[in-house]
């Protein structure tokens, strides 16, 4: 119960600290000229009492937090948030926020400040920002570097985006498996600090092949004398560098992971996988996946310029206009039809709506189950037994239930059975739909969220008013 206290306060706080700072920067804006990092001293009284609230406010939060207010700020008043942060935080800030705000956020830094952004950055944490950044900037930062160091950033920079190598930590403690767990508790009070979420000592041999790993908590309870190689735990969870990072998620997610090895092709231990990048690596995976659905096809800065935003919508826009149009052609192909029963106009949206619902929901669990892992022939064929299922029960009971008010309404049970017919069949077009969009995407390689939300509503608006105003017509007609 305190846990979620505490996280209902750390909400309301985050959301009244962007709702003030926004105000305090409105009103600071005409005298951003005159603010500076190193002097935030105004000659007004009122001005600058506003400024050191809002300097103080800023230096309270973590760099995640600023991250998110950032993000949630207009372009004028975000650029004089950013020029008044915490300095010596600017680097944990930049890793926090979005591809796009951080691009926006590094125009407005000049070469000096981005060099002083990286000094306190680790090897990976610098890869990530590092096609982001001026080269120069990059070997500036590194030039004080041992080899290895540099070689560490070469290696990240190496991988795709979405391979464990590219996010994988460096840090990390390693022991042979011939030395006592007394040796290994000797070694540990040497560091200063353990790296972050070290719940685990990685066991190699002397050419830094993987041998196993070595739990702390089991580090812990075991006699002194004990070797490790007795002590330690062989059947593992590893990652190669080249594997998929949401595969990786996946497994951290299954399996309960803080940390796993990463190794290359020798099985040459060459870094960790930590639990926090495995859960940055799902949220920003579910928001793809939302932004997908919609026919977003970047992630937009929520206040980017509108030829950006313009841009980033107009394909799968142009795409809705196109299907709406072929829509409208088969409404005009039964005008004749909707003449003669006007009823027709009034009941057609009913049946195309429900079929996009529909739709939409199959969609949704085909792309979860596909997000999670990957479905084989004789699954789909499964799964599709099984929306088609769903959708002739629903389209039973709640085409029944339009059927007999249709019925009641029009006076005219050839409406209501109609009615009935349309909406079952419709809802059975939107579960093959459903099924068949998202898995037939996966199959070419292309994200299964990828404009479906967008298709599947104009597959079932066609198909709808085809469905209902084809069997009007034939049966209603004749």
């Amino acid at each position: 119960m305190d846990s979620l206290l505490i996280s209902e306060n750390s909400e309301q706080r985050i959301s009244y600290d962007i709702d003030q700072i926004h105000e305090l920067a409105t009103q600071l804006l005409p005298f951003s000229k005159d603010i500076q990092h190193d002097n935030t001293h105004l000659p007004e009284p009122r001005i600058n009492a506003q400024l050191q609230m809002l300097v103080g406010i800023l230096h309270e939060l973590h760099p995640a937090d600023v991250a998110d207010i950032l993000e949630n700020l207009p372009p004028k008043e975000r650029a004089l948030v950013w020029q008044i942060a915490t300095p010596e935080e600017d680097g944990e800030v930049l890793l926090e926020v979005s591809e796009s705000v951080r691009e926006n956020l590094i125009e407005h830094m000049d070469e000096q400040e981005l060099i002083a952004a990286l000094e306190d950055l680790d090897a990976d944490e610098l890869a990530e920002l590092a096609d982001s950044l001026p080269p120069q900037v990059v070997a500036e930062a590194t030039k004080d570097w041992d080899d290895e160091e540099r070689a560490q950033v070469r290696t990240a920079q190496s991988y795709a985006d979405n391979q464990v190598g590219a996010v994988m930590d460096f840090e990390m403690v390693r022991v042979r498996a011939d030395v006592s767990c007394e040796v290994v508790l000797r070694y540990l009070r040497r560091f200063d600090e353990l790296p972050n979420h070290t719940d685990k000592i990685f066991v190699v041999d002397d050419h830094d092949i993987l041998q196993g790993v070595l739990p702390i908590r089991k580090l812990l309870i075991s006699d002194p004398e004990e070797l490790v190689v007795n002590a330690m735990a062989t059947e593992i969870v590893v990652f190669r560098a080249e594997d998929d990072t949401e595969e990786a998620a996946s497994a951290f997610e299954r399996y309960d992971l803080v940390t796993a090895p990463v190794v290359d092709a020798d099985k040459k231990l060459i870094g960790r996988l930590t639990v926090d990048e495995m859960m940055d690596v799902i949220r920003e995976e579910s928001e793809a996946d939302m932004l997908n659905m919609a026919g977003l096809q970047d992630d937009e800065d929520l206040f980017a310029p509108v030829w950006r935003s313009v841009k980033n919508r107009w394909f799968w826009l142009a795409v809705n206009l196109g299907t709406a149009f072929v829509s409208s052609r088969v409404i005009g192909a039964f005008e004749h039809s909707i003449a003669q029963i006007v009823a027709l106009a009034a009941l057609m949206p009913i049946v195309a709506g429900i079929g996009g619902n529909s739709g939409n929901q199959t969609i949704t669990m085909i792309v979860r189950a596909l997000s999670s892992s990957n479905i084989s022939n004789s699954q789909a064929w499964a799964l599709l037994k099984k929306e088609m299922g769903v959708a002739l029960v629903n389209g039973l009971v709640w085409g029944g239930v339009m059927g007999l008010l249709s019925c009641v309404l029009y006076h005219s049970v050839g409406i209501g059975l109609v009615m009935v017919a349309a909406m079952t069949l419709n809802l059975l077009f939107a579960a093959i739909l459903g099924v068949l969009i998202p898995i037939g995407m996966e199959k070419m390689g292309k994200d299964p969220a990828l404009g479906s939300s967008v298709l599947i509503t104009a597959f079932t608006d066609s198909g709808g008013f085809l469905i209902f105003l084809g069997l009007a017509t034939v049966f209603l007609l004749q």
